[in-house]
């Protein structure tokens, strides 16, 4: 691969991004000692936070890939940085992601870093960069099951425990998602550089609104219905149960008031 060289002041992690991370410690905190006057509140800004962290180090995996590839411009451009303000679309990289989360309870992954794609020479490499992204949900969600399937949640919280498997749920759905071959997101991206030209030219003005009709396909009850059993079942396999990730996510809608089975856990 080629090395790439940028300024050091390129790659120095954004005081935004270490404040995000802040949010998501101190929440964290109160979310695990009950600190907070009302749990829901504390798991709302925990997980949302934590969110926006990994939308942060998927756009950084991209842009770190595509450095390594070739593209010396992605520097410049302030994308080593980690900091949301720089990607190319800051509604569709953090905003519309965070609403997902909120109305529909999933992980859709947003557009955000632009690659300059003629820098870049090989097949292999395009996918790779396109590939970096959903894999870090991938590593993101191994971390959030880890105590499940580790078995190390003895003494830990259910508050935290049920953050943490919704958490999960948001990485495993953004992760699948984001992997679909729909124009727009990487999982078409990954299939792209091995298309004729004649196919990428047809299919490139659906590209910007790939996203839409993935969100629009999964307000299709049936549709609905087998993602979110797969996504169960990839759960149930890393040690969460369906139980702790509907009550975290009724945590995270404290504006909705408290359900009785989860609060009485709590």
């Amino acid at each position: 691969m080629t090395t790439a060289t940028t300024r050091h002041g390129d790659r120095r992690i954004s005081p935004v991004f270490l404040g995000i991370l802040a949010v998501t410690a101190v929440t964290g905190w109160a979310t695990w000692t009950g600190f907070a006057g009302r749990s829901g509140i504390a798991v709302f800004l925990f997980v949302t936070s934590a969110w926006i962290v990994s939308l942060c180090l998927h756009e950084y995996a991209h842009a770190r890939t595509a450095l390594h590839s070739g593209d010396i411009s992605v520097g410049a451009k302030g994308y080593l940085t980690l900091n949301p303000a720089k990607y190319t679309h800051a509604l569709l990289s953090i905003v519309l992601p965070v609403l997902f989360v909120i109305m529909g309870g999933i992980g859709l992954p947003g557009g955000a870093v632009f690659i300059e794609r003629h820098r870049i020479r090989g097949r292999w490499r395009h996918s790779l960069i396109s590939a970096a992204g959903p894999l870090t949900n991938v590593l993101f969600a191994l971390v959030c099951t880890a105590p499940f399937w580790l078995g190390a949640l003895d003494g830990v919280p259910l508050g935290f425990r049920f953050a943490l498997a919704f958490l999960a749920l948001l990485q495993v759905t953004a992760a699948i998602l984001n992997s679909l071959p729909v124009p727009g997101l990487d999982g078409y991206g990954v299939l792209e550089p091995w298309l004729s030209r004649s196919l990428r030219n047809q299919v490139e003005p659906f590209a910007p609104f790939g996203l839409l009709f993935v969100f629009a396909l999964l307000w299709v009850p049936a549709v609905n219905g087998v993602f979110f059993d797969v996504i169960d079942s990839i759960l149930s396999a890393l040690g969460v149960h369906e139980l702790e990730t509907y009550c975290g996510l009724e945590l995270f809608r404290f504006w909705q008031g408290e359900d009785a089975l989860c609060s009485a856990a709590v």
